[in-house]
């Protein structure tokens, strides 16, 4: 930002320009912690130049965190759980790894930034179509990561500051979509909306327990999944993320500044952010509710399949804070340009798995006033269920199918859960549809729950305008 920094470089970010930079400030001390994934992964080539001092957790300590093993065996020794993973270099390598490890599975080529060509897989069908639609290159220097994926599970973000001895953890938010959902694209809730206080401290000691073994100094942020009630560990990253500001903005602290007297030796208790006797202090959120959403621009594209997964691909972000759940939701998809109807006729088409975690939502949408259209299988089970709807035939099925309902705009809100490639495959028209039609969708049945919160709300019609001062001061 040029009304920030003294000056402002357009230039690649790799080692070789950075270098120069510094040559040309007359600098030496780098900060590699603001920048994303890109200045962990030219680190070392920086490292390498005895003229630069890398400010924050050492190369040692970026290391443990990005080399899978080195992080599987930080994690057995403090006994913290991490979803089954392997790597494999072969395609009988990578059949055999996933039948080791039960699917569905997660692949991923090494080193990827945003989610790149990462891909859920239900089936041995599954890998084989994700090679053959896809130009990915992997040999025994650059394999195929391979990891268990935790259907049904929900995914936490913690953002927290270490100073070695003691960490400050700004937020812990909850993503609205199920894991799987890349985290960039998720809706996420501060603070945390359906979590045990239990499963919450678990995440707050398990961050000081990571933190002081991997010797952060810092911005770390840790990707937690809770599964049945049991905490897993995603990944950590020894950087700031997308939601430190976000974060900073809704705490009232700024944990850039934190991290800055961190870094230039003033520790967090020295700071008042950690209590003398303890070593975790923690953030609250000042607006009752605050909510991060993503912004999409699938409708600048033709042809493009809004269904999120592994790979990043928002185009931005908004907020909505309010006093209730409800208020913030609706905020949030108001100002990302997916206003929920108050009205009307929704859609459900949901796969099996998720029909008895979605009845209660039709319940409560049939209460407040909408009519439920469905198709024939989540029709069926609905009306076995006391719910009459309308049944409205599957694409391929003949017409009048749901594309021409959606085209006729005889239907204002969509829920729509496939599963599995085949599924996922099948119910793109649905979605473009509804993405051009500007009907609002959801892909799984958490963001419908939220969906009905902020209906709620809205139809509640008592919004209040507040001043901005409120935010910032």
């Amino acid at each position: 930002d040029y009304n920030v920094s003294d000056r402002l470089y357009i230039e690649p970010l790799d080692a070789e320009t950075v270098k120069e930079i510094l040559v040309k400030e007359k600098a030496k001390k780098l900060v590699i912690q603001l920048g994303g994934q890109t200045p962990l992964n030219i680190a070392k080539a920086l490292s390498n130049d005895p003229s630069i001092e890398i400010i924050g957790t050492s190369l040692k300590g970026i290391d443990a965190a990005e080399d899978r093993g080195d992080f599987a065996s930080i994690l057995n020794e403090l006994n913290l759980n991490q979803a089954a993973n392997r790597m494999g270099s072969t395609m009988d390598e990578i059949h055999s790894c996933a039948k080791e490890i039960g699917y569905p599975i997660l692949l991923r080529p090494s080193f990827v930034l945003g989610g790149r060509s990462m891909f859920i897989a239900y089936s041995e069908e599954d890998i084989d179509s994700y090679f053959e639609n896809n130009a990915i290159s992997f040999d025994k220097d650059h394999p195929i990561l391979i990891d268990q994926f935790l259907e049904d599970a929900f995914e936490y973000d913690l953002d927290a500051i270490s100073d070695g001895e003691d960490i400050y953890i700004g937020g812990i938010l909850q993503h609205i979509e199920a894991a799987g959902i890349h985290s960039g694209d998720s809706a996420a809730v501060f603070p945390p909306y359906k979590s045990s206080e239990s499963i919450l401290e678990e995440m707050r000691v398990a961050a000081l327990k990571i933190a002081r073994k991997m010797n952060l100094i810092g911005f770390l942020n840790i990707q937690f999944a809770v599964k049945d009630e049991t905490l897993y560990i995603i990944e950590v990253n020894p950087r700031a993320s997308r939601t430190v500001p976000f974060i900073s903005k809704y705490s009232k602290v700024d944990l850039i500044k934190a991290a800055v007297r961190v870094w230039e030796g003033i520790s967090l208790k020295e700071q008042g952010l950690v209590a003398e006797y303890t070593n975790i202090g923690e953030g609250k959120c000042h607006s009752t509710w605050a909510i991060k959403e993503a912004v999409f621009s699938f409708d600048r594209f033709v042809d493009i399949d809004p269904l999120l997964g592994p790979e990043m691909r928002s185009t931005g972000e908004t907020t909505g804070s309010g006093k209730t759940f409800g208020e913030a939701y609706a905020k949030s998809q108001i100002s990302s340009g997916n206003n929920l109807p108050t009205s009307g006729k929704v859609l459900i088409s949901v796969n099996k798995k998720d029909r008895e975690t979605i009845l209660p939502v039709a319940k409560e949408l049939v209460e407040l006033g909408f009519e439920i259209a469905a198709t024939p299988g989540s029709a069926r089970y609905l009306f076995e269920n006391g719910i009459l709807c309308e049944v409205m035939l599957k694409v391929n099925s003949g017409h009048p199918n749901i594309v021409d309902n959606l085209s006729n705009k005889r239907i204002d809100l969509v829920i729509n859960t496939p599963m599995g490639f085949h599924s996922i495959s099948s119910n793109d028209d649905i979605r473009s549809v509804a993405l051009l039609q500007k009907i609002p969708y959801t892909t799984t049945t958490s963001a419908a729950i939220a969906a009905v919160e902020g209906i709620k709300y809205l139809l509640k019609k008592e919004a209040k305008v507040s001043p901005i001062y409120n935010f910032i001061n």
